[in-house]
């Protein structure tokens, strides 16, 4: 009726849709100030914005608060290693153990091995001398007081090669020990890295039995062990939770690239990095990564041939923190800013400290930093450059994740 006043209904109705639309424009204008101050974060001096791609997202909504470039195919220094701990994941799952075996080839009489001990390495980057000790108390335990064939090392589990491809010559050793199935104490021997890390194993085990109480007459060699040897002895790595969370925290060269000939060795044709690489490359495929612009080639990062874009970064991100069981050991993995790892030094006195888990990632060419902010948001950020300068490509990236942890 004329000049009457609405129902209560109606007015109600009318005031929650002024509601609605005033907090709408509230959040736009809070993402607003939040893409310019993140913007602004990534202006430095010496970086160039062609040659850096960034991306931040809202992990409850999946929306989009920053984007740059997030299509550019880039070199990404370690964040290789975020690829490589998602597939490791997902496909052995955060218990899966590496194990280390003592085979016989021969027989047993009385306490006498009459033939060969073979010690198989199925690429534990952790193997140490303490596990070969264990190795040597169960060949004792197995009745063994004498070995007559000597010790062999087999280390055909993976390819021979020690490097991978597009390193650069002086990684070997100074970025990463020799690449084998078989090494122990991440190939050093008697003080120093040896080129030989399988071979030295072999010694090393033999010197080990001795003090066991097990004497081993002839040399140690290096042979496959044949189909008709027996297990005698095996001992098993840490947890992969604990393996990657040393690997992504440290930023550990040599622990990738043996994951990554492993995953070939079980999941691809053989136990090389390449097909560890397309082992990789088929499960971010399967799990929506995009791929396009993408180039795996090594497990660490280290090659020059690798290419990542933000969008496949933040996907693989996503689809980490989607999934339950993965979550907890692939945010476990990554060093926390200003508290532990490659981050323990960065981001003090700042509201990212301890609130970022991000995997960093840094070579001459390339400098890189990806992962979380609590549980608010994701992001990625890869910068190159010929060199890139790394100082203010980490300050953007601390400026970028502050700014990210200070949002309201």
């Amino acid at each position: 009726m004329t000049g009457r006043l609405p129902p209560v209904s109606i007015l109600a109705a009318a005031v929650l849709a002024l509601c609605v639309v005033a907090g709408a424009l509230a959040s736009e204008a809070a993402d607003s100030v939040l893409e310019r101050r993140l913007n602004r974060a990534l202006a430095v001096p010496q970086i160039d914005p062609s040659r850096s791609a960034a991306v931040a997202i809202d992990l409850a909504t999946g929306k989009i608060l920053f984007s740059r470039n997030q299509g550019r195919s880039l070199v990404p220094a370690s964040n290789e290693k975020l690829a490589v701990t998602y597939a490791a994941l997902v496909v052995l799952g955060p218990s899966f153990r590496i194990r280390t075996e003592v085979l016989g080839e021969g027989r047993l009489v009385g306490s006498t091995w009459h033939g060969r001990l073979v010690l198989k390495g199925y690429g534990d980057p952790t193997l140490s001398t303490e596990d070969l000790r264990a190795l040597a108390k169960r060949v004792r335990g197995a009745g063994i007081s004498r070995v007559t064939g000597g010790v062999a090392a087999d280390e055909t589990f993976f390819d021979a090669r020690r490097t991978a491809l597009g390193w650069k010559s002086y990684f070997l050793v100074n970025e990463s020990p020799p690449l084998s199935a078989l090494a122990v104490n991440r190939a050093r021997y008697r003080g120093r890295t040896t080129l030989r890390p399988a071979l030295a194993a072999a010694i090393e085990f033999k010197q080990v039995l001795r003090g066991e109480g097990v004497t081993v007459q002839a040399k140690a060699s290096m042979r496959r062990a044949s189909a008709r040897a027996v297990p005698l002895a095996t001992t098993l790595s840490p947890a992969l939770w604990w393996i990657v969370r040393f690997m992504d925290r440290q930023s550990d060269n040599f622990t990738a690239e043996l994951l990554l000939k492993h995953l070939g060795a079980l999941y691809g044709r053989k136990g090389t990095t390449a097909a560890g690489a397309a082992v990789v490359t088929r499960i971010l495929a399967a799990d929506g990564v995009p791929l396009t612009g993408v180039r795996i080639v090594d497990g660490s990062g280290l090659s020059r041939l690798n290419r990542l874009t933000a969008r496949a970064l933040i996907s693989i991100l996503e689809s980490a923190w989607a999934s339950p069981p993965l979550r907890r050991a692939f945010l476990g993995a990554l060093p926390v800013a200003g508290k532990n790892g490659t981050l323990r030094r960065r981001m003090h006195r700042t509201p990212a400290f301890g609130k970022v888990r991000a995997k960093t990632g840094t070579t001459s060419q390339s400098s890189a930093l990806s992962g979380f902010v609590e549980d608010r948001f994701a992001f990625a950020i890869l910068q190159n450059g010929n060199p890139v300068a790394t100082w203010w490509a980490q300050r953007a990236q601390d400026r970028f994740v502050t700014a990210l942890a200070a949002a309201k």
